[in-house]
């Protein structure tokens, strides 16, 4: 009886162990209820701790829907940055550029909540997701030549988003520093 006593005893513990760590684990994720990249066993390439992720991720494609839907691009950024802190990449290592620019169907992303609702007649889906990201450090842009073509007054920009001159010229600013472009 002993036996069964401290088994049962140890498997608790256990599960105990387990179901911290996993909560550990869950409370550590950059942007809060979005998952990482799934685990591959034996994968190679790994995020690396040692690198200095820098990233200047264009957006030009959009939601179907964007009055209704969020822009596609975003859960996967979401996802990217939690996937970089899963691995212990951190926080000073993640230099996440997103630009927004003029290709995108749905570039009214980039109005603050009270502009698109004066606008569409409700709240813009992508602001939550846009603060959380801006809590885990990413940086928004948007460009300026769209936010003019589109004749967007400046104070309806959201003020989570750097409007720069032009996307082209932060692209290669960007690059020349060292950022790697990715999205579209």
């Amino acid at each position: 009886m002993k036996i069964y006593g401290n088994f049962l005893s140890g498997l608790i513990m256990m599960v105990l162990a387990a179901f911290a760590f996993t909560q550990v684990q869950a409370g550590e994720l950059a942007v809060p209820g979005y998952p990482v990249a799934r685990e591959i066993p034996g994968a190679h390439e790994l995020p690396d701790p040692s690198i200095d992720y820098k990233i200047a991720w264009g957006i030009g494609q959009g939601a179907s829907d964007m009055t209704t839907e969020i822009n596609p691009n975003l859960p996967v950024i979401a996802r990217y940055v939690n996937t970089l802190a899963k691995w212990d990449v951190p926080a000073s290592k993640r230099h996440i550029i997103v630009i927004f620019h003029q290709r995108s169907d749905d570039f009214d992303i980039v109005l603050s909540n009270e502009a698109f609702r004066k606008k569409y007649g409700k709240d813009n889906p992508n602001i939550p997701l846009i603060t959380a990201l801006k809590n885990a450090g990413v940086e928004f842009r948007a460009c300026g030549q769209a936010v003019a073509g589109r004749e967007i007054a400046m104070d309806d920009v959201n003020p989570d988003i750097q409007v720069d001159l032009w996307a082209m010229t932060s692209f290669m600013n960007l690059q020349m520093k060292g950022f790697v472009r990715t999205g579209n």
